[in-house]
């Protein structure tokens, strides 16, 4: 019996393809014994292990027009591009609650990428069950350098997890899960290309060279992590957008951002069948997934 992980990619905006994804999933009562996530992929899986259809829709979507979400003028007032005080706070405490009662009975492993900004190197959290705690992990997990401050939890200060591993299938691999399910918010062939600006990253943190050295060489693990993934097709169930992006990382179109939800949820669709098939071959009639 082999144990299958579900990968969540970051990406921004782009996650809203990851959330159409999710709902398919939730609508079809398909969890995963074991999930991983960086950035809005981490964001995405919790509203997914707390049972929250149509959430993570509303928190992004619905309020992509709110005046502190995403804006320029965030990024001067307060040094963040995204409100980041509305996103991990007001919207989950207030406005769109979060069910931190469903999600801490949850059985599912999920853990959370982050950047360690003294060493450059991943930092994951698994289970963490605490309603402050949870927050600040997924905030530290989604804040991106330049665009907004580390986040200090416990002795560490952390930044955005896409940094040190943008798709974390070896973390999970490495947890006991040799076949993965993984969700890209890029399409297929896509290559991630070396910063114009590794010189000003190189500046702008000479005084933490691990870090502006883990900012810089992203691009490299990024492709390097999309070959292995393609060269080992046995071990990994990919879903990713079929149609060309007309979303980027801080997209604030309203009707762009919900065409790519909805091509989230129908390439889900499209890949039911043949990805219960791949569940149950590689699964040999094991339970440990919840399929229709």
């Amino acid at each position: 019996m082999q144990s299958i992980g579900l990968v969540l990619e970051g990406g921004g905006m782009r996650g809203v393809y990851t959330a159409g994804v999710l709902e398919y999933f939730m609508e079809h009562d398909l969890y995963f014994p074991y999930v991983i996530g960086v950035s809005a992929g981490a964001c995405n899986a919790a509203s997914y292990l707390s049972r929250q259809q149509g959430r993570n829709r509303k928190v992004t979507i619905d309020y992509i027009n709110h005046p502190e979400y995403l804006s320029y003028k965030n990024l001067i007032s307060k040094k963040q591009l995204f409100g980041m005080d509305l996103i991990f706070s007001d919207i989950p405490t207030k406005h769109v609650p979060f069910d931190f009662e469903a999600f801490a009975s949850t059985t599912e492993q999920f853990i959370v990428g982050t950047t360690d900004t003294f060493t450059g190197e991943a930092v994951y959290f698994q289970n963490e069950k605490s309603q402050e705690q949870l927050l600040s992990i997924l905030r530290a997990s989604s804040s991106l350098p330049f665009m907004a401050p580390p986040v200090k939890v416990q002795d560490k200060l952390l930044l955005d997890g896409g940094i040190a591993d943008p798709i974390p299938i070896f973390k999970s691999k490495s947890d006991g899960n040799p076949l993965n399910v993984v969700v890209l918010t890029r399409n297929a062939g896509y290559r991630k290309k070396k910063s114009k600006f590794s010189w000003l990253i190189k500046r702008l943190y000479k005084k933490n060279p691990p870090l502006a050295s883990a900012i810089n060489s992203r691009y490299e693990r990024y492709n390097r992590t999309l070959e292995h993934i393609e060269s080992n097709p046995e071990q990994y169930y990919v879903i990713q957008p079929s149609k060309p992006l007309e979303v980027d990382r801080i997209e604030r179109s309203e009707e762009r951002l919900s065409a790519l939800y909805d091509q989230g949820y129908e390439d889900t669709k499209q890949h039911h069948e043949s990805l219960q098939k791949w569940i149950q071959i590689h699964q040999q009639g094991s339970d440990e997934l919840n399929t229709p």
